[in-house]
């Protein structure tokens, strides 16, 4: 097999207007269109982890790499892993969607399919209990860890560096407001670190999931697949938020559809989620915002845009068209909140210390 390095051609996505009137009319926001980068997003994480484990003597020469994905990961794995010489094992669960089931197997990857959630921690915990029976008989496969893996917000970096870039083309010197979806929290962390070092005064935007414990609420089922987690990721910095939105799947659905018609860059769950939150920011007279629309439209054509499907969840009733308020991260909420406390795990449990931000 002849092995390609995959380093120059990850990235290097468009950086696109978007005045789609959503969640409400705005001024425009800035978009980077990242399923438009070859690998997609979380190719550039993927370089990152496994290049820094090859690096370390953590990842052998031709060992299998074993992970944990709902699906986006997945692709920039098999698309890393594989030009680097290593076979991909993916953990995926039973609602992936048949469509990126079949695109991962025709990336040569191998996929163990766990078809109940866990009682407790859901789809989630689900697939990192079948992943740790997986590398309990494979000592030579390495797990990149994506929850608690530094290099995975690492490879991130040139993503902000981009945004700059991308700025500067266009005569913008400079960002006031980042929005970011959150879930392993590696390209919110890489991202936004690096950003507040060329803008101090950036303001950073963490988005949610409904149902995700990430940032108080607890956890539950969650309709929304891409962002959220039902665990509290490593690599989440907590102190670097501003402020936290709970995005409901009405919002993100009524976004994504919206972005189609209008803007013609669209994606899942996670991209109607920051769209909506970058549209409200905008609206506010906030400056300059922009934010970052993780995947494409393809994998949720049987969901986000199959009337049928939206119309049985209720997901094609009018959506809010700004957040609820409320003071502490672990207030009830059953819709789009926004809160400006964000509290860092610790403090979840109730000492009351809340993170800087």
């Amino acid at each position: 097999m002849t092995v390609i390095e995959p380093r120059w051609r990850v990235g290097h996505s468009p950086l696109v207007r978007i005045t789609t009137p959503v969640p409400r009319r705005h001024p425009g926001y800035f978009a980077k269109i990242e399923s438009l980068g070859l690998g997609g997003l979380k190719a550039r994480s993927a370089l990152s982890m496994l290049v820094g484990a090859r690096r370390r003597g953590e990842l052998r020469p031709g060992a299998r790499v074993v992970e944990s994905t709902s699906g986006t990961l997945g692709v920039g794995l098999a698309y890393v892993a594989q030009s680097l010489g290593h076979p991909v094992t993916l953990v995926v669960d039973g609602e992936l969607e048949p469509a990126m089931r079949n695109l991962l197997r025709a990336l040569g990857a191998t996929l163990e399919i766990v078809e109940r959630p866990h009682p407790e921690g859901g789809w989630q915990q689900a697939r990192l209990d079948r992943l740790s029976r997986i590398l309990a008989t494979d000592a030579g496969a390495y797990w990149p860890n994506q929850y608690d893996n530094p290099d995975n917000a690492a490879g991130y970096h040139g993503l902000a560096d981009e945004i700059v870039a991308g700025l500067a083309a266009v005569g913008i010197d400079r960002a006031d407001v980042l929005v970011c979806s959150v879930g392993t929290g590696g390209h919110s962390s890489g991202v936004g670190l690096r950003l507040r070092q060329v803008w101090p005064g950036l303001r950073i935007i963490g988005v949610d999931a409904l149902g995700s414990k990430i940032f108080g609420q607890p956890a539950g089922r969650r309709l929304m697949r891409g962002l959220g987690s039902s665990v509290h990721p490593g690599n989440v910095r907590y102190e670097m938020f501003d402020e936290v939105h709970w995005v409901g799947p009405r919002e993100a659905v009524h976004a994504c559809r919206a972005l189609a018609r209008g803007g013609f860059h669209t994606g899942g769950w996670s991209t109607g989620a920051a769209a909506t939150v970058a549209g409200w920011a905008a609206a506010q007279g906030s400056g300059s915002v922009v934010t970052i629309f993780p995947d494409g439209p393809d994998r949720y054509l049987r969901t986000i845009f199959d009337d049928d499907w939206c119309r049985g969840r209720g997901l094609l009733d009018p959506p809010r068209t700004q957040p609820h308020e409320i003071d502490d991260c672990r207030d009830h909420t059953e819709c789009w909140t926004r809160c400006q406390s964000v509290l860092a795990p610790h403090s979840l449990a109730g000492d009351g210390t809340k993170a800087a931000g």
